[in-house]
C-alpha cells in the first residue's frame, strides 16, 4: 500500500484534552477502511496565517499512513463532514 502524510487543523473549540480522542476516531476510521496509521504527531495550538471559518487559531496533526489509493476519496469526504477538522492536506509520498 503506498504511504500518505495527512495534515489535520482541529477546531480550537475541540479542547486540548479532547484532540487525543478525535486523533483516535479518525485512526479508527482509517483501518476501517483498510488503511493503518503508523505514526502520529500533534504539533499544538498555532495561529492561523488567515481566518477558517471565523477562526486564528487551530491545532494541527501530522498523520504518517498507508492506504489504498481506491478509498482516498472515501477517507476525504468523511474528513470534510467532520465539523471539527477545520482544514485537511493529503499527499502521497513518493515511494
Amino acid at each position: 500500500m503506498p504511504s500518505y502524510e495527512l495534515v489535520l487543523i482541529i477546531s480550537p473549540e475541540v479542547a486540548d484534552d479532547e484532540v487525543g480522542s478525535l486523533i483516535n476516531k479518525i485512526s479508527e476510521l482509517i483501518g476501517r477502511i483498510g488503511g493503518s496509521v503508523d505514526e502520529v504527531t500533534h504539533w499544538g495550538r498555532r495561529k492561523l496565517a488567515y481566518p477558517i471559518k471565523r477562526f486564528m487559531e487551530g491545532n494541527y496533526v501530522l498523520a504518517k499512513l498507508k492506504l489504498r489509493p481506491a478509498v482516498v476519496k472515501e477517507l476525504d469526504a468523511n474528513l470534510r463532514l467532520s465539523g471539527e477538522v477545520l482544514r485537511h492536506l493529503l499527499i502521497r509520498l513518493a515511494d
